[in-house]
This record gives structure tokens, C-alpha cells and sequence, in this order.
């Protein structure tokens, strides 16, 4: 069965799996995330080290400027509106009272949160099942047949909730993310090293 092949090889090479991006507080992951956007996690670490620990409080944070936030993360793909966001989304963190809030509806309330931000944040401060569709996941789950060509990213994250059982989503998330970064890549992929080769859609035209 091909979902057990998936997992086996998942567990295989990510037998412990974690977000890259680096934080210290939840605020900050939920920060970090919004500004992963479009950019690698590599770029926001480099971006956020000297900002979170300089501004090592949300008030802190508050007093930067617009243009003072985008002096830290102008290393960043779209920095300028991201800069905006950040600030947004510091001023109604401190306006809930400093914490991180629970649910999705109040986090895509927030300037630059959206779908995916919401659901990484979610499975990674709170362990709520999540299905988080980045570039990676959507990538890796045509490969695998698990999608189509034809589905956005929201018929993605439907089919994959119904494909993997629900107390494994956060894991497996976080596994089709890795597995996407550094085997299953958008150009050369690294399919000699992979067990999953004889089911990918696509290993043709990797192969080549």
C-alpha cells in the first residue's frame, strides 16, 4: 500500500522531525512563519536573530518603526509588506494580551496569516491537527499521486487530511516539508536516494 511505503520512507529519513525556523517564543514563531513566506527559513533566521534578541519583549518590538523592521529583515522577499505585517501583527498580539491565540479564525484576522501560516502555528505551539500546504507539500503530494496537477491548494490540504489519518498529520506535515527541501526538489531531485522513486508521477522527467 502506497501510504504505508510514504510513511515508512518519511519515518526513514526524518525520524524526528521539527520546524527549521528558530524561535524562542511563540510570538515569535508566529512572526517567523508570516514572514517565511515566499523566502527560504534559512533567510528569516538570519534575518530575525539580531531582531529577536535586541527586541526580546513584544513591546520592544513595538517600538520599532516600519522602516526600522525593514532595515532587519530587508534580506527577505517582500520585505516592505512584510514589514507592515510584522508591525500588525505585534500591535494585536499585544492587544489580546501578549499571547499567541489558539484558533485559526482570530490568527487569519491578522495582516499577512493566512491558511498555511495559521496551520504551522497551530500544529507547532499547540499540536492541534493541521495540514500546512507550502511549496514543498504541494510539490511532493503530486509526485506521490496523492493530488493532481488540477488541484489548488486547498483541494491539496483536503486530500491529504483524508489520505493520512489525523493523529499523523502534523507529523507527516512536517516530513513532506523536509522531504521537499532536500530530496524531492523542485530541480535535480535526489531520487537515487529515495525509496519512493517507483511511485512518483513524475521520475521520468527527474530521472532525465
Amino acid at each position: 500500500m502506497n501510504k504505508e511505503l510514504i510513511i515508512n520512507e518519511l519515518d526513514r529519513l526524518f525520524p524526528n522531525p521539527k520546524c527549521e525556523l528558530e524561535y524562542k517564543k511563540d510570538y515569535e514563531l508566529l512572526l517567523s512563519v508570516m514572514l517565511s513566506a515566499q523566502t527560504t527559513d534559512k533567510s528569516v533566521n538570519i534575518a530575525t536573530k539580531e531582531l529577536y534578541q535586541k527586541y526580546d519583549t513584544l513591546e520592544k518590538l513595538n517600538s520599532l518603526s516600519i522602516d526600522e523592521i525593514n532595515k532587519y529583515i530587508k534580506r527577505i522577499g517582500f520585505h516592505t509588506t512584510k514589514s507592515k505585517n510584522f508591525k500588525n501583527i505585534v500591535e494585536s498580539l499585544i492587544s489580546l494580551g501578549g499571547s499567541v491565540p489558539n484558533n485559526r479564525e482570530t490568527l487569519e484576522s491578522m495582516p499577512g496569516v493566512g491558511r498555511k501560516t495559521a496551520s504551522v502555528v497551530l500544529a507547532t505551539l499547540f499540536n492541534i491537527p493541521s495540514f500546512a500546504v507550502d511549496t514543498h507539500v504541494y510539490r511532493v503530494s503530486k509526485r506521490l499521486g496523492i493530488t493532481t496537477k488540477n488541484d489548488d491548494v486547498l483541494k491539496t490540504e483536503i486530500k491529504l487530511k483524508k489520505y493520512f489519518d489525523e493523529d499523523t498529520w502534523n507529523r507527516v506535515n512536517s516530513q513532506m516539508v523536509l522531504f521537499g527541501r532536500y530530496y524531492c526538489t523542485s530541480k535535480k531531485p535526489k531520487c537515487d536516494n529515495c525509496n519512493l522513486k517507483n511511485i512518483c508521477k513524475e521520475k521520468n522527467k527527474c530521472f532525465r
